[in-house]
């Protein structure tokens, strides 16, 4: 018998080293929250001395966990599954994965104490992510039978959800179902993550009606992902329906659920709805968590709350590490509530602070100067971002054509959106709300001017994107009809097609354009 358990573990320990890196990002079921590890990074830094995930952080290029592991155990330290675990959450986030699986490596080879299903799923993790899906496989037969569980079956098949093969994670969790295995939310959730985009939406419900068949309770993050995916079709009716059906089966919405209800308002510009989402979410944060602070600075941006942004970024300004994105962030929301100088005062503390090394960091202060016509100050970081060594991208000079367009200069403006055009621009960018917006603020300009062309030109970029959905967006686009003097029957059933819902306004623009009838 003991000779049976030998050849199994060292079957198992063959599985282990016979890989080859391949990395790739995924998130497991033993993840902690990012509060959780926040808290793990600032106690760690108190106590460095009795911290064994900070050894195997601070090893040198080259060296081995086992030097971390010895010199920890020399000091008198016996390795304890709450230090791995500490360990291992550190180096997740850190994405110091190989050292992850050495971790874990060294703990099912040394055995300082007996490793259980969390140590198993933890290997698993870090072999699938540097090893691929087949040695993820290999080493799952090999785990001893009692930790098959639904943990490892679990994390199997949001590793193969996370390499794009979504047969092979059907078929296991086909097994899963078979063994009487329950299927984590998690994996509900990856598979809704990647069916989101337009042409495989249609897929959703068939997801949701098999998590109903197969009794798995929504989590609040999975109304939090339909929420999401309705925001970026902009269909406020969509996102709204969603989380009354949260409501109805009492599932509590978070500050995420909230954060993402507030900010699809704030773009659709309900700004009461919004600012009544905003103190929701005010009253449903927990702790100082750094991405709720980014949302709020944006959110007190479109607001205009100048009070509550000035104290929201002094909180951020508190936290241990303060990220280039909430400096940016910052500089934007300001410049949306017409403080340029408060913008001017951020970018220079961030220049001193974090330096500038992205475009994305001179696109910011930009995005300020071309929104208020301060063309020439605009030009002089754009100067500034070439001499640094970056490159401008699509969004720097469609952010310049705006400024062109606020001095009053409509041929530059074209000249600048010629040499944007030229630039590879992924989908996600031109679907932004600050790509969005900006061409919004042009179309807004050329409908002054009357300029049908032209507002109709950038307009087809917003019906791509569903922007057009806002009642708000057709009816400048009506403006631009009304100032050329120009009587289109069509607008009113274009307007109703498109899904946006015509108001008062819309009705009055109409009225007005058809005194334009031949």
């Amino acid at each position: 018998m003991r000779t049976l358990v030998l050849l199994r573990h060292r079957r198992f320990f063959q599985a282990i080293h016979q890989t080859l890196g391949s990395a790739s990002s995924l998130k497991f079921l033993s993840s902690t929250t990012a509060d959780n590890l926040e808290r793990q990074s600032s106690e760690s830094e108190q106590q460095e001395p009795k911290c064994l995930s900070l050894r195997i952080e601070r090893l040198p290029k080259g060296e081995t966990v086992g030097l971390a592991f010895k010199s920890w155990m020399a000091d008198g330290f016996p390795v304890h599954r709450g230090d791995i675990f500490h360990a291992i959450n550190r180096l997740r986030k850190l994405k110091l994965n190989k050292r992850a699986l050495e971790v874990m490596e060294w703990i099912i080879r040394e055995r300082p104490y007996r490793p259980k299903e969390l140590d198993y799923s933890y290997l698993l993790e870090f072999t699938t992510k540097l090893h691929g899906i087949s040695r993820g496989e290999k080493l799952f037969s090999c785990v001893p039978q009692e930790f098959q569980n639904e943990l490892l079956y679990n994390n199997l098949v949001i590793a193969c959800l996370d390499k794009g093969l979504i047969r092979l994670s059907l078929e296991y969790m086909k097994k899963m179902r078979e063994l009487r295995h329950p299927i984590s939310y998690l994996v509900f959730n990856r598979l809704i993550i990647l069916h989101s985009s337009p042409g495989h939406r249609k897929t959703i419900p068939k997801i949701l009606n098999q998590m109903k068949a197969d009794k798995v309770v929504r989590h609040v993050s999975t109304y939090n992902i339909l929420m999401k995916i309705e925001a970026n079709e902009h269909n406020i009716e969509g996102l709204v329906k969603v989380f009354n059906d949260m409501k109805k089966v009492e599932v509590d919405p978070n500050e995420v659920s909230f954060c993402i209800l507030a900010s699809a308002h704030a773009v659709a510009r309900l700004y009461t709805a919004a600012e009544a989402y905003v103190e929701a979410v005010e009253e449903t944060m927990t702790g100082n968590n750094w991405s709720t602070l980014d949302v709020l600075i944006i959110l007190y941006g479109y607001l205009g709350k100048e009070k509550e942004l000035e104290k929201t970024w002094d909180t951020v300004l508190e936290l241990p590490h303060v990220r280039s994105k909430s400096y940016i962030l910052a500089i934007e929301a300001y410049g949306r509530i017409g403080q340029v100088s408060q913008a001017e005062e951020l970018w220079l503390q961030m220049k001193s602070v974090k330096g500038l090394t992205s475009t994305e960091q001179f696109n910011s202060i930009i995005s300020v100067y071309c929104k208020h016509g301060l063309l020439s100050k605009a030009t002089e970081v754009f100067r500034e971002l070439r001499m640094n060594g970056c490159k401008p991208n699509s969004i720097t000079f469609r952010q310049l054509a705006l400024g062109c367009l606020k001095s009053g200069s409509v041929e530059e403006c074209l000249k600048s959106l010629d040499i944007g055009i030229n630039m590879t621009t992924s989908n996600k960018v031109r679907c932004s709300t600050p790509w969005l917006e900006t061409t919004y603020s042009m179309i807004e300009i050329f409908a002054e001017k009357g300029d049908v062309k032209n507002a109709e030109k950038f307009f087809v970029e917003l019906k791509r994107a569903n922007y057009s959905r806002y009642t708000f967006v057709y009816n400048t686009l009506i403006k631009a009809y009304v100032k050329a003097k120009i009587y289109d029957s069509n607008l009113l059933k274009r307007m109703i097609l498109g899904g946006a819902r015509p108001d008062a306004e819309t009705y009055s623009l109409l009225k007005l354009s058809e005194q334009f009838q031949r």
